[in-house]
């Protein structure tokens, strides 16, 4: 009698954060459009040479909706707008940002085949800071510059892509002095392989290869949007936020949303979900039942504390294999399980190995796996990011998928199945369901990665106050249609801010994402006419949180405040700020001003501010405010020849007293402590906007906030000990 083959489920997860500022309006990261490039569209366009192969994708609805935003021409990110741009024509904050950025690939699998690519990392540096980048610029020539441009935007196109592009594979193999008409072919291909990837998943899927799934729309952890402090049920001494974030009716928004969207792209409704993570809890199967999820999926260690057990042994070898090779249903709801081991082993593994050795040792798994259970329909389960893994494998990861699809279609003893396909042919067979589910994520069975560190603890306490007042609002304005405002909340109660806080990850680009996390909640308050609170224009990442000064206070001043460089003495006892190393520029443009003075004496604090060109000049057009995060509620505006403290009151901003100012070559201003309502020891904490029209140009320091303690009349004299 023959025997039931080993099923085989991949589930690849297709996913980016939300990338669009939404005080910009610009995609502050390039990652959707390059990964669009080099992943989504040949990872399921590679089935078409693979007929009998079954495959499930994942495809959670923000990315769908930044995939959709790039086809239809509404997108452009920054890097998109430097690689257009004629190399002779860029300035020189441009050029170090190409020079910055325009490296962000996998210098080994995407950087090293090209001479040229790799010759210009060279001259850079593989090791480089931001200082020192403004000093190399002048070594780069224009078309030093456009080879860069074009060869950083010809590296993510996938290489199949490429082959199969005449004009493409006449541009990789002439590999250097690109012209900047070359150049914008390339850029533009990246638009023409964007709009084809919808409608290849939706090709595949109308012809029954793959099965479609989705995760709630943002991607946020959906057991720490029911209640976040079910974080302690896995590590039971985390430290939690101050505020309890509990709102199902949030899980239930995500979750339709993206039922909703995914329909309106691809007309109908999905049955399978990925939970972002694959995060789960009771309550959250419970509510994803109850809008038609019919399956979701986790990871061994969840379910392994679900039935109290571990799966492993010492030497990583499965225990109890019948347990974890099946499904299990949990109140209507089919529940698949990870192989966490062999999902790794793709995604982490086998890109250091020959792809036909690695296949091989694949399939010897499985097949080990089959021998050691009886004769059921067992389903061992590949759940795996499905982009950022194959920037490590040679020929982005082809070679080995071609190899294991290879083998995989003459397999008799293993079958790739979707897992609609598995349920509507087995579900009957496995009546055992589980009797209480653990509420964990795919790392460690627990929480741990997006709540506990005081980072993160400050992001959810952030969101919460953000909420709660958006809550308030809805309430005093019942006629007012707040979905934009709601969008903005559910961005930001996505699980990728969170993971970048903390100690657990690095990225070149965490400053972004901690930016973008706070611009959501920011753009909230904005939407109810509110001033953000000044917390939210602090950086959360801790060692961000202040700006450094360059030379530190050191006694009391007494300037003479008439807007000139009266003395060398009467200032030499501040702080200075030097702008351009505190990354004084908004826009990355240059900067309005050069270098920032702040000090004291025992009654006033004192603000000078020398610019590139006369003060007058500056605030011809520009208005200079200074933001008072420490007291809250407070700022100074400076226009023309005036400074007025101000006093924010019922979301209203009246004024104060007329402050004493200098403007001239310089603007020096004096604002007394007493007018902020300030004593001995509090702490003072600001930041200055250059603004035009309402719109910030400039803000100084970028990242973090000035701060300084409120001085005793002994201060001088502890100074001096």
């Amino acid at each position: 009698m023959k025997r039931y083959p080993l099923y085989l489920v991949f589930l690849w997860h297709m996913h980016q954060p939300y990338y669009k500022d939404p005080l910009k309006g610009i995609y502050r990261l390039p990652w959707v459009r390059l990964h669009g490039t080099k992943d989504y569209l040949d990872m399921v366009s590679l089935l078409d040479e693979f007929p009998s192969i079954k495959q499930n994708f994942n495809l959670v609805p923000s990315l769908l909706e930044q995939l959709k935003d790039y086809a239809d021409g509404n997108a452009r990110d920054e890097f998109f707008e430097l690689s257009l741009k004629d190399a002779k024509e860029l300035d020189d904050s441009e050029r170090v940002f190409v020079l910055e950025n325009f490296f962000l690939a996998n210098w080994q699998t995407m950087i090293r085949p090209f001479p040229r690519y790799r010759e210009l990392l060279g001259k850079r540096g593989r090791t480089i800071s931001r200082e020192s980048l403004s000093r190399l610029i002048r070594y780069f020539s224009d078309q030093d510059l456009r080879d860069l441009q074009a060869l950083f935007n010809l590296v993510w196109i996938d290489p199949s892509i490429r082959k199969g592009d005449q004009a493409l594979k006449e541009l990789e193999r002439k590999g250097s002095n690109f012209s900047e008409d070359e150049k914008r072919y390339i850029i533009f291909k990246h638009l023409e392989i964007l709009k084809s990837i919808i409608p290849k998943y939706k090709e595949v899927s109308e012809r029954g290869q793959i099965e479609l799934s989705i995760s709630p729309f943002y991607h946020p952890i959906l057991p720490l949007l029911y209640d976040n402090y079910c974080a302690r049920v896995a590590l039971p001494h985390l430290k939690l936020p101050s505020h309890r974030f509990a709102h199902p009716e949030d899980v239930r928004a995500q979750v339709e949303k993206g039922l909703d969207y995914f329909e309106h792209i691809f007309g109908f409704r999905p049955s399978g979900m990925w939970p972002s993570e694959g995060s789960i809890s009771e309550e959250v199967i419970r509510e994803c039942s109850s809008l038609g999820i019919k399956w979701m999926a986790s990871d061994e260690d969840v379910l392994g504390a679900s039935l109290g057990i571990s799966f492993r042994d010492s030497s990583g070898n499965i225990k109890e294999p019948f347990r974890l090779y099946r499904p299990y249903n949990y109140e209507d709801t089919m529940l698949f399980f990870r192989d966490h081991r062999l999902s790794d082993l793709i995604g982490f593994v086998y890109s250091q190995w020959r792809p036909e050795d690695a296949a091989g040792d694949f399939i010897e798994r499985l097949r080990e796996i089959r021998r050691s259970l009886d004769d059921k329909p067992y389903i061992v389960s590949i759940i795996m990011d499905g982009e950022n893994a194959w920037e490590y494998y040679e020929n982005d990861g082809r070679d080995f998928l071609e190899s294991l699809y290879r083998r995989l279609s003459s397999e008799e003893e293993i079958k790739t199945i979707t897992i609609k396909e598995y349920m509507e042919e087995f579900s009957d067979i496995w009546g055992e369901g589980l009797k209480r589910i653990h509420p964990g994520s795919w790392i460690f069975g627990n929480f741990r990665i997006w709540i506990g560190h005081e980072e993160d603890n400050l992001a959810w306490d952030y969101l919460k106050l953000t909420r709660d007042e958006l809550v308030r609002f809805e309430k005093a304005h019942p006629d007012i249609d707040t979905s934009t405002a709601w969008k903005f909340i559910y961005i930001a109660e996505g699980s990728d801010w969170n993971w970048w806080y903390g100690d657990e990850h690095v990225s070149e680009t965490q400053e972004e994402f901690d930016e973008l996390f706070r611009n959501n909640l920011i753009a909230v308050y904005r939407f109810m006419g509110k001033e953000p609170p000044g917390y939210l224009l602090v950086p959360i990442i801790r060692e961000d949180r202040a700006a450094e000064p360059s030379i530190t206070i050191r006694g009391f001043i007494s300037p003479r405040l008439d807007g000139l460089v009266t003395s060398y003495f009467e200032w030499l006892q501040a702080a200075t700020l030097d702008v351009a190393r505190s990354g004084g520029s908004m826009h990355k443009v240059e900067s309005l001003f050069e270098r920032i003075y702040y000090g004291f004496d025992r009654d006033n604090l004192y603000v000078r501010l020398d610019g590139k060109k006369n003060a007058g000049e500056i605030l011809n057009e520009q208005v200079l405010v200074i933001k008072f995060l420490n007291p809250p509620f407070y700022r100074v505006e400076v226009r023309d020849n005036e400074a007025l403290l101000m006093e924010l009151k019922e979301d209203k901003w009246y004024a104060v007293t007329d402050l004493l100012i200098g403007i001239n070559e310089i603007i020096e201003i004096a604002i007394p402590f007493q007018a902020l309502g300030v004593k001995e020891n509090d702490e003072i904490g600001f930041i200055i906007h250059i603004e035009r029209n309402g719109q910030t140009l400039e803000r100084i320091p970028l990242r973090g906030h000035i701060r300084f303690t409120v001085p005793g009349p002994y201060f001088e004299a502890i100074m001096w000990q």
